[in-house]
C-alpha cells in the first residue's frame, strides 16, 4: 500500500485522492471538536483521546514500520514543539468561548497562514482565482462566526479573550499544517512519519492532565472520559491521518483550505446533534464557504 500512495504523488489520480482525504479530514476534524468541546472539561478530553491514540499507535510504530531516520529526528522535535503549543491554546480557547464562536475564528485563521507559509516552505503559488475561492470561504467562515456571536448570550465577558486566543490559535494550525506536510514529505515512508506521530505526541499532554484530575475538587468518572477518548482517538486517527497524507499527495494549501469546510459539518453537528438552531443566514453563510472551497480547488 506504501508503495502505492508513493506513486500517486503528483498524479492526476493522486491529486483526486488527496481531494477526498482533505474533505474527510474536514468532517471528522469538526466531529473531533466537538468531542473535545463536549461534556467533560476540554483539557480532560484532549489528555484522554490523546492516552488514547498513543496507546493504539504504539503497535504500529514499534512493530510495524520503518523506525525514523535520524536525519528527520530535527523534524520530529519541531512538530511536536509546534502540537504541544497548538493543543494548549486550544485547551484554553474551548474554555473561555462558545464551540460554535471559537471554532470558525480558528478553522478560519488557519488557511490564510497556511497558505502563506506553503508558498515559502513548498514555492506553491494561488492564482487569482483561487486567491478570490480563500477570501470567499474566509468570508463565509469569519460571518458565521460573527453571526455566532451576535447571538451567544453564555460567558459573554470571555468572548474577547476567547477569539484572540482563536486567532492565536489558528495561526499554529497553519504552523503544524505546513510542518507537519514537511515532515512527511521528507520521511520516506508516510507511514512511519503518521505512526510514531501519534505515538510520541500523545505522550506530552497526559502527564499535565493527569495533575490536573488529581488536583479537581469534583473530578470526572474516568470511565465515561476514557470512553470518549478511545472514540476521540479513532477520529484523530482519520482526520490528522487524512489531512497529512492529502498534503503528501498535493498541494498544502489547497488541502488546508478544503479541510476549513469543517466549519459546515461544525455547523451541521451543532444543528443535529448539539440541537442548536440553524436559520437562514447561517446557511448562506455555510454556502459561502462550502462555494470558496469549490471556487480553490477548480481554480487550480
Amino acid at each position: 500500500m506504501t508503495d502505492w500512495l508513493i506513486s500517486l504523488e503528483g498524479t492526476a489520480e493522486g491529486k483526486d485522492l488527496a481531494l477526498m482525504l482533505a474533505v474527510l479530514a474536514a468532517f471528522l476534524h469538526a466531529l473531533f471538536g466537538a468531542l473535545q468541546k463536549g461534556r467533560h472539561d476540554p483539557w480532560m478530553s484532549r489528555g484522554a483521546i490523546d492516552f488514547s491514540y498513543s496507546v493504539m499507535a504504539a503497535p504500529f510504530a514499534l512493530f510495524a514500520v520503518p523506525p525514523p531516520d535520524p536525519s528527520t529526528y530535527p523534524i520530529f522535535a519541531i512538530v511536536f514543539g509546534v502540537h504541544i503549543i497548538y493543543k494548549l491554546l486550544q485547551a484554553f480557547t474551548y474554555s473561555k468561548g462558545a464551540y460554535t464562536v471559537v471554532y470558525p475564528v480558528v478553522r478560519g485563521t488557519g488557511p490564510l497562514f497556511a497558505v502563506v507559509g506553503a508558498y515559502f516552505l513548498f514555492g506553491e503559488v494561488f492564482n487569482l482565482v483561487q486567491w478570490m475561492g480563500v477570501f470567499v470561504l474566509l468570508g463565509g467562515i469569519y460571518g458565521l462566526a460573527a453571526y455566532n456571536l451576535a447571538h451567544e448570550t453564555v460567558d459573554r465577558g470571555l468572548l474577547k479573550a476567547a477569539l484572540a486566543l482563536a486567532v492565536l490559535t489558528g495561526l499554529f494550525v497553519a504552523l503544524y499544517t505546513t510542518i507537519d506536510a514537511y515532515g512527511i514529505r521528507a520521511t520516506p515512508n508516510p507511514f512511519t512519519f503518521l505512526a510514531w506521530f501519534f505515538f510520541i505526541d500523545g505522550m506530552t499532554l497526559p502527564p499535565f492532565v493527569a495533575l490536573r484530575w488529581l488536583r479537581m475538587a469534583d473530578r470526572p468518572d474516568l470511565g465515561p472520559l476514557m470512553a470518549r477518548g478511545v472514540l476521540g482517538a479513532v477520529v484523530a486517527f482519520f482526520s490528522f491521518g487524512a489531512i497529512m497524507m492529502a498534503t503528501r499527495l498535493d498541494k498544502v494549501g489547497e488541502a488546508a483550505v478544503l479541510r476549513e469546510t469543517s466549519t459546515v459539518f461544525a455547523a451541521l453537528i451543532g444543528w443535529l446533534v448539539l440541537k442548536e438552531r440553524v436559520g437562514p443566514r447561517r446557511l448562506i453563510l455555510m454556502a459561502l464557504i462550502a462555494a470558496g472551497a469549490v471556487i480553490v480547488e477548480f481554480g487550480a
